[in-house]
């Protein structure tokens, strides 16, 4: 730090202090001064009061250290005094402390700007040993408060190497630290007491570990930097919980469908991805599934489940006559297709003689029809696949063999008059039907209809079509053949109503003898034998019975009836008689009956 009353002063970086000779005269000390220097002028106030020689610290001058309390130094000499003034313009190399200043005590700490000093210089050996603060102890004129000179003791003062005046040379007590100059850009230090402008220090502001701590921090951010700063770290949290969310779920997911390191896994063959043969059950489902439906009908006063299967790509539905019939004149019909999907249906003609009805569809699109095949090609043993909505469960195959051909079959009959009993010729199957089966298709090896499920005989109430099978199958099922059930069908769509073939006769259905025996009395008006109808043509009289129907044994009533419905009206048949105990044979050309 410069002198009192030479601010501004250029300051020089530290260098090696020169040797001073003791009784070193002025120009001698004037040749060690830097290049630039210039000498105080003479007048000033220091040439008047001339300042004591300030010793450099421990680190400098070991000599002046103490180990123990500082002690009250003794009050120099006026000749020591006298020796010591130093002479004006002579620069010191070595640190320079601040002394007593001409107008009270300075504010700032210790100055170690640059090697000023304005006594003379004395450098003292470096001894090793372990450094404690030095303690100046040298005394010299004080400084008053008017700026007179005055002789007094000085003690040392820790943080700040110079002497501070003491009153009575009074023991030494600490002082306290002004905050020192940091030379970060901004601080300017504190004034000093001369008016000196902060930053008159210069660039040579050295750290003292004595002086008291930096003041201020490191500027806070702003809101706007911390949202800069908060984005990226917030984006990155978020990337990385979902990847480690995505691991742990993947692995999670990989251990619960294929277990553990130490799980047991069983041996298993792989898959048979080809397809199947056409012949196969599989085939003939796949072939086949597309064309059915499961019929609900709901009625006033009851309601029922069924199925039926699509006979052209205009809507038309085949199915049971038992199946629409709760619907009644006002219920409800609605077809579900294989795939899910539903519509609505309006019965277009049934017949309770044949137990067949059409039903159709309008605004339905993608049918699949089924391929009608021949019934009377089929062979006992021949494989067959049923399928329907047993019990309502929709889509479900069944197959089997076919049992038996021609079987006679009566169902229905709950009117009690006979108007509803169904006469079918049937085709026995051992492929489980059950209700719900009724009006579903039974298909042979390549996916043809053959027949029509109408019926199964249960174990606890004989034969029925719908309500006498509710003890399941036994597997005796039976269908109504596909040829007979083609012309109903027809003449249904054509016309709403099928025909039936008559021989123009009245059966005693009660008679227990082998055949069907014609009636030999009027019933409700009506003759035995129909004037001018087939069988009067064909010369059959009252009380004959007949036993065969081209061939085939008939051995009761319904029988002859399911045998004369199996034909279509026209066909020509060749039956035998007996009259009085002989057989006789007889063309009989078919009759027609419509109903509906």
């Amino acid at each position: 730090m410069p002198g009192a009353g030479h601010p501004g002063h250029p300051q020089s970086p530290p260098s090696a202090p020169p040797t001073v000779a003791p009784g070193a005269t002025g120009e001698d000390r004037s040749a060690l001064a830097h290049a630039g220097e210039q000498p105080h002028p003479a007048g000033t106030a220091e040439a008047a009061h001339p300042r004591p020689a300030v010793e450099p610290r421990a680190s400098q001058q070991p000599g002046l250290q103490k180990s123990g309390p500082p002690q009250p130094p003794s009050a120099p000499s006026a000749a020591s005094r006298a020796d010591a003034q130093p002479s004006h313009g002579s620069p010191s190399h070595g640190p320079q402390t601040n002394g007593p200043q001409p107008h009270g005590p300075q504010p700032h700490g210790p100055q170690t700007h640059g090697p000023q000093s304005h006594g003379p210089q004395t450098t003292a050996p470096h001894t090793a040993g372990p450094q404690t603060t030095p303690l100046d102890t040298v005394a010299g004129p004080a400084a008053g408060s008017d700026g007179a000179a005055q002789d007094g003791a000085f003690v040392p003062h820790p943080g700040d190497g110079g002497p501070r005046p003491a009153a009575a040379a009074a023991p030494y007590t600490a002082q306290p630290q002004p905050r020192p100059f940091s030379g970060l850009p901004g601080d300017h230090g504190p004034a000093s007491a001369q008016g000196q402008p902060p930053g008159a220090h210069g660039a040579w502001q050295q750290y003292d570990p004595w002086s008291a701590p930096l003041q201020g921090g490191p500027v806070a951010p702003s809101p706007q930097d911390r949202r800069r700063r908060r984005g990226p770290l917030v984006a990155g949290a978020v990337a990385l919980a979902l990847l480690a969310g995505g691991i742990g779920g993947g692995i999670g997911a990989y251990v619960e469908r294929y277990g553990g390191i130490n799980d047991i896994k069983l041996p298993q063959s792989a898959g048979d991805e080809g397809g199947r043969r056409p012949d196969s059950v599989a085939g003939i489902a796949q072939t086949a599934l597309p064309g059915v439906v499961t019929i609900h009908v709901r009625g006033s006063a009851e309601q029922g489940t069924g199925t039926g299967f699509v006979l052209d790509r205009q809507g038309h539905i085949l199915t049971n006559n038992h199946v629409v019939q709760p619907a009644g004149s006002g219920g409800e019909i609605s077809v579900t297709f294989s795939g899910g999907q539903t519509a609505k249906a309006k019965v277009v003609g049934q017949d309770g003689g044949y137990d067949l009805a059409v039903i159709q569809v309008e605004d339905v699109t993608g049918l699949r029809p089924l391929t009608l095949g021949n019934s009377d090609a089929v062979q006992v043993g021949d494989p067959v696949v049923a399928i329907g909505a047993p019990f309502d469960l929709a889509n479900t195959v069944t197959s089997g063999i076919i049992s038996a051909k021609q079987r006679p079959i009566t169902a229905g009959g709950e009117k009690g008059d006979g108007s509803d009993v169904s006469y079918v010729d049937a085709l026995q199957t051992d492929a489980p039907i059950n209700p719900g089966n009724s009006g579903g298709p039974l298909v042979d090896a390549k996916a043809r209809v053959i027949g029509i499920n109408s019926a199964i005989r249960a174990a606890d109430s004989g034969s029925g079509l719908n309500g006498g099978a509710q003890g399941g199958s036994i597997g005796l099922g039976f269908a109504i053949p596909i040829n007979q059930a083609k012309r109903v069908a027809e003449e249904l769509i054509n016309t709403g109503r099928a025909t039936h073939p008559v021989i123009g006769v009245t059966l005693e259905m009660e008679y227990a003898g082998d055949g069907a025996r014609v009636s030999e009395h009027s019933k409700s008006g009506k003759p035995p034998v129909t004037p001018d109808g087939p069988g009067a043509k064909a010369g059959i009289k009252a009380g004959d019975v007949i036993t065969e129907v081209d061939g085939a044994p008939v051995h009761s009533g319904e029988e002859l009836i399911v045998k004369i419905r199996s034909h279509r009206p026209g066909d020509t048949l060749m039956l035998t008689v007996q009259r009085g105990g002989k057989d006789r044979s007889v063309r009989l050309s078919l009759g027609s009956s419509s109903t509906g």
